[in-house]
């Protein structure tokens, strides 16, 4: 099974909230990520708004018809959101106001009573639940105990260890990804990976057999500048299916 790749579109808006004007249009790069393979759109609306916005992801959900992947805080007005829009999957994230971008996983087992209404009511409503966490036995435990079908692993510490030339600690990283991908699946989980991934850190991580799923998003917008949206996620497509076939070759 080749991963499917879904594709984050934030970043689209975030370059158009700098100017505060109407353009560049998240929606538009998701229908040309969709007209060059993706499998799916991602996109995370924050309480501060600073990139999606409310009616970003009311026209993701009336134009796109692949699957909408709803990355979400674990607060009631995000609930809310999410209840009355009815993503095909809601991913819950932790989220701090001050960070640039998510850092680390959600600690699923900390916060399990806490989360373990969000997940209830967005899988009643239909949403495919998936929890955001680091690669350890303990977060694949509390994610099955919560009931969610799904986890996507962090990968942001491997990305960031391999671009520091920090390889022998990048493959540390990689090796506790690949375990908990295996544990994971064990417990009936689907599982999904993501964060800071690009065209040169994307292959080990698509290598693993136990992963379905890859999100990916800040590196492919930043790569459409200088390539076009089109050409970045039709490569970073192949070097996923590449990287499987020659896997289990």
């Amino acid at each position: 099974m080749i991963p499917r790749l879904g594709v984050n579109i934030d970043h689209v808006a975030t370059i158009r909230n700098a100017r505060g004007s109407q353009y560049p249009d998240p929606v538009r790069a998701a229908h040309m990520a969709v007209a060059a393979g993706a499998d799916g759109i991602t996109a995370h609306l924050r309480e501060d708004r600073r990139h999606i916005s409310d009616d970003d992801i009311a026209r993701l959900r009336q134009e796109i018809k692949l699957p909408l992947n709803l990355e979400m805080a674990a607060t009631e007005e995000m609930l809310a959101i999410a209840l009355d829009a009815k993503p095909h999957a809601a991913c819950i994230v932790p989220e701090k106001r001050e960070e640039r971008t998510t850092e680390g996983g959600l600690d699923a087992a900390g916060l399990h009573n806490h989360l373990a209404m969000y997940v209830q009511m967005l899988s009643d409503n239909g949403s495919r639940v998936s929890l955001f966490v680091e690669a350890t036995k303990r977060q694949m435990e509390a994610a099955k105990s919560l009931g969610a079908p799904v986890v996507e692993l962090h990968t942001g510490a491997y990305a960031d260890h391999f671009f520091a030339g920090e390889f022998e600690r990048a493959e540390q990283v990689l090796e506790q990804i690949h375990e908990a991908a295996i544990f994971g699946t064990s417990l009936g989980l689907e599982i999904h990976a993501g964060h800071g991934l690009t065209f040169e850190t994307v292959g080990p991580i698509a290598a693993i057999p136990q992963i379905a799923e890859l999100n990916i998003g800040h590196f492919l917008i930043s790569e459409a500048i200088f390539c076009g949206l089109d050409a970045s996620v039709k490569r970073m497509k192949s070097l996923i299916t590449e990287a499987r076939i020659g896997a289990a070759a």
